[in-house]
């Protein structure tokens, strides 16, 4: 190679680094934009953007943390907060089918109706994402000045359609599938169970995704007070910066 060949090396080396250097990647831009903000910042001072930003990322782990919880074998039948019961009617009657050999019936009822609802919960993620996609900015920062379950309970109202149509169908062939039909159609048989079966308004499924729904929006209610209140739960900058803003907001003065 000649002098003049390697110059041309140098010299073409030399630009490429620099200009690799120049660069700003698009996570360092991200990182720039999500800085602390300076001391005396309002929530009403915050960007558009990061007021979305922040209910987003919000919504992303505690929506993660809720279906983590839920959605898994036991999820539901072993969290006495959530745990699905037996209709009421057919509780009060559950001591007296026990005494007459049915409590093997009632107790694979609780079970399959409990096994639907955990296998149904993971649907809810992506409609969650859809919902917050469709959140104004007006939502958003009446949500993040809100009470402590304001986002559960926007969530709640903008999705709950969306999830008993996307439920049902899952909690009904799981039931199907455990027998809990069956085992529900034998216990109906019997005549102490009467007062349920004369009530015609009652259907098993809806009963089933209702509770699905509640135990659901329970836990995402619980994450929800986490990242509000919690430091250890606001995982990431942004959290701590928008939701730090709005907890030392909503403080009385002194």
């Amino acid at each position: 190679m000649s002098n003049t060949a390697r110059h041309l090396v140098v010299v073409a080396t030399v630009v490429l680094f620099m200009t690799a250097a120049n660069a700003q990647s698009p996570w360092d831009a991200i990182k720039q934009k999500i800085q602390g903000m300076k001391p005396g910042t309002t929530v009403n001072q915050l960007s558009n953007d990061k007021v979305i930003a922040g209910l987003k990322e919000a919504l992303q782990i505690g929506t993660g943390n809720a279906v983590a919880a839920t959605g898994h074998t036991d999820g539901f039948f072993k969290n006495e907060a959530i745990k699905i019961l037996v209709p009421e009617k057919l509780r009060s009657a559950g001591r007296a089918l026990r005494m007459v050999g049915m409590g093997g019936q009632v107790d694979a009822l609780e079970l399959g109706m409990n096994r639907a609802a955990e296998q149904a919960t993971p649907q809810a993620k992506q409609i969650f994402l859809r919902a917050v996609s469709n959140m104004t900015i007006a939502d958003a920062k009446g949500i993040l000045t809100g009470g402590d379950t304001a986002a559960t309970d926007y969530f709640r109202k903008q999705s709950s359609a969306e999830l008993t149509a996307t439920f049902a169908p899952i909690v009904h062939n799981s039931m199907e599938n455990v027998g809990v039909v069956r085992q529900y159609n034998q216990i109906m048989n019997n005549r102490m169970a009467a007062a349920l079966a004369n009530d015609r308004n009652f259907n098993l499924d809806n009963y089933v995704v209702g509770k699905t729904m509640d135990g659901l929006f329970y836990m995402l209610g619980e994450e929800e007070k986490k990242i509000r209140k919690d430091p250890a739960a606001q995982v990431t900058s942004l959290l701590k910066e928008v939701f730090g803003t709005a907890a030392k907001e909503k403080q009385p003065a002194r």
